[in-house]
């Protein structure tokens, strides 16, 4: 057992064991939308599409 596990506390333990649980449950789609929202370049890149969509500035998809 690490040293890192040895010092958390027995509630820490418990939220990780419940966190990897419910990683575990997720589908591949979800696994996907979940890197999508930890990787920030990704976010950001996102965020800007959807303020340039928001504001008319969207290409049609027969003129990409």
């Amino acid at each position: 057992m690490s040293i890192a596990v040895k010092e958390m506390s027995r509630v820490e333990l418990v939220n990780l064991e419940r966190l990897a649980h419910i990683l575990k449950g997720l589908s591949s789609a979800e696994l996907e939308t979940l890197e999508l929202l930890l990787d920030e370049e990704a976010s950001k890149s996102i965020s800007q599409s959807l303020k340039e969509l928001e504001g008319g500035k969207g290409l049609p998809i027969d003129e990409w």
